[in-house]
């Protein structure tokens, strides 16, 4: 069946970077003394409980002034342009294990967690250990290095910035139906062969009875919707396999496009993270990516952020062949990366 897909798509999740720069009242929310104070005493009352962070139920983090937003919130990610940062949480004054019950307690509220990695990590730590960018097996947000546009294997993806590093650092976002709406008008030919199934590499994360690598297109359409899927790194690794499909030069040529559109300074989105932000970006609607950074020489000093991935009710629909990476594909229970060595746990450091 030849593929059909609209001229143009339209609503705001086409955003353009240059536009929301100037925005950032549509963005950027500065939590009130009230609703900091509501998520403290819902936090202090899970740490009173005795459990573990990693089982926080929206039902165990009982907001009374700040769910409100939460709610709304849930459909700005689904529904309307896609991402929110909140700010003003005073961090400097809370342990780190306060930091966790807010970050999940906040996320038990936007959907179900979901693992991370195959060791089952439902809070994730993104900071620089000093693996290789080159090594196939290596995450890339284990590195300093630039990150490259990409989407990560959940619905929504949630940071928690504890610590700012030395230089760089930035968080960038771009939208992937402003991605397509130039690509349609300017080289539809190369457009179409991003709905092609190719190959993304597992980095050595491979559930039991799967291939090393996924097929699930770049983009794909579904019941209306683009999702895309994506990660330049891994695409070009999972070519080491010989039973991948091959890439063509056209294919080649289509994907830099693609990362040239992301990399263009008009449509993409550029902010700071400070200490105490929380960024939670809808997954299936734009990419992120993060610049190169210095980090400060002292080790409890250096750059680290908490992360979530997370599954929320009343979400799109996605197709079949998710099932290769989420292995549900059921709303609300899907994402995450599991194997059969993950036991979930939410690990403090």
């Amino acid at each position: 069946m030849p593929l059909t897909l609209p001229e143009k798509i339209e609503g705001p999740a086409a955003w353009i970077g240059a536009d929301m720069q100037s925005k950032q009242d549509l963005w950027l929310y500065h939590l009130s003394p009230t609703e900091i104070a509501d998520i403290e005493a819902a936090a202090r009352h899970y740490l009173s409980l005795g459990r573990d962070i990693g089982e926080i139920r929206q039902e165990d983090f009982p907001l009374r002034v700040f769910d409100a937003h939460l709610a709304a919130l849930t459909q700005t990610l689904i529904n309307g342009h896609g991402f929110e940062v909140l700010r003003g949480l005073p961090i400097e004054q809370y342990t780190q294990e306060m930091c966790a019950a807010i970050f999940c307690g906040i996320g038990a509220h936007l959907g179900s967690a979901r693992s991370q990695n195959a060791d089952g990590h439902i809070l994730g730590h993104v900071r620089n250990i000093g693996a290789d960018p080159n090594d196939p097996n290596s995450r890339i947000y284990q590195t300093a290095a630039r990150q490259t546009f990409h989407t990560d294997s959940a619905d929504i993806v949630g940071l928690m910035c504890l610590r700012e590093a030395k230089e760089g650092g930035d968080s960038l976002l771009v939208s992937a139906e402003s991605i397509y709406n130039r690509m349609r008008a300017e080289r539809l030919d190369l457009l179409e062969l991003l709905f092609d199934p190719i190959a993304t590499d597992r980095r050595g994360e491979v559930p039991e009875g799967m291939e090393p690598f996924m097929t699930i297109p770049p983009l794909i359409w579904h019941e209306g919707k683009l999702t895309v899927f994506y990660q330049r790194q891994y695409i070009d690794s999972a070519q080491r396999f010989p039973e991948a499909m091959r890439l063509t030069p056209a294919h080649i040529e289509a994907l830099d496009m693609f990362d040239d559109l992301a990399n263009d300074p008009s449509l993409h989105l550029t902010m700071r993270l400070a200490p105490g932000d929380l960024q939670f970006v809808y997954n299936h609607a734009q990419l992120h990516d993060r610049t190169g950074f210095t980090d400060w020489p002292d080790p409890a000093q250096r750059r680290h952020l908490f992360r979530l991935w997370l599954s929320p009710t009343g979400d799109r629909p996605l197709p079949e062949v998710f099932k290769q990476r989420y292995g549900s594909i059921e709303i609300g229970n899907r994402g995450g990366i599991i194997t059969s060595k993950t036991r979930l746990h939410a690990p403090l450091d």
